[in-house]
């Protein structure tokens, strides 16, 4: 097991005062509208690969469309000044320095460093990628302060290719937990839905297991089909 490294700590945080503010709902939204834009237009010209390859190449696709999104959107590009995949960063001790969220949105209103963190999930029953996979490997992450650390909130994105809804799947999982001592996810707040056209978006609200963290985060869950 790694050493915790706090001078990697103090040097990742110079200059940033914990906790963050939260950030405000507008900008979530745009960054949703954002994620369901490249998605959408990633369906119709990669739908094969969408629902049939792997994890790694979706993600590939979403980092690539997004990029050129915001790049030719205004509105976008005042809000955030990139996307990148796979970016190495550390966790909340400095333990482990070669930590690699999914995608990192870098935004306009925080340092570069303190990306708001976005993890990707497929639920495919038939191959066995189920909401155990979704919440061990993914949600899991943000709790004991592997991804995120240092925000207050942080996005799920699930390529669901089996029909499995956020009411029908994540919700009872979580509500299962809840009942365990400990609840491995510290759920606060059970997914809410949050109103937008076609996908299902839905919010939860997480206590956190590791020292001296900045409080509860809000889990933005973004289911696309």
């Amino acid at each position: 097991m790694s050493l915790p490294r706090n001078y990697q700590v103090l040097e990742f945080m110079r200059g940033v005062e914990l906790p963050l503010p939260p950030l405000q709902r507008r900008p979530l939204m745009a960054i949703t509208e954002m994620l369901i834009a490249a998605w959408n237009g990633l369906k119709e010209e990669h739908a094969e690969v969408l629902f049939h390859e792997e994890e790694k190449e979706v993600n590939t696709l979403m980092d690539s469309r997004l990029n050129s999104l915001f790049e030719q959107n205004p509105q976008w590009s005042m809000l955030i000044t990139g996307i990148s995949r796979g970016r190495e960063s550390i966790n909340y001790d400095g333990s482990k320095l070669e930590k690699r969220p999914d995608l990192s949105i870098h935004l306009t209103s925080r340092f570069s460093r303190l990306s708001l963190i976005v993890e990707c999930k497929l639920l495919d029953s038939k191959s066995k990628k189920s909401i155990d996979l979704y919440c061990d490997q993914g949600l899991a992450r943000f709790i004991d302060g592997q991804y995120a650390w240092y925000a207050r909130e942080a996005f799920m994105l699930a390529y669901v290719r089996d029909g499995a809804t956020i009411a029908t799947c994540l919700t009872p999982q979580l509500e299962k937990c809840q009942k365990k001592s400990p609840d491995p996810f510290q759920t606060e707040q059970l997914p809410k839905t949050v109103n937008t056209p076609f996908y299902e978006l839905a919010q939860s609200r997480h206590g956190r297991q590791f020292p001296n963290n900045p409080g509860s985060i809000d889990i933005w869950h973004l289911w696309l089909t």
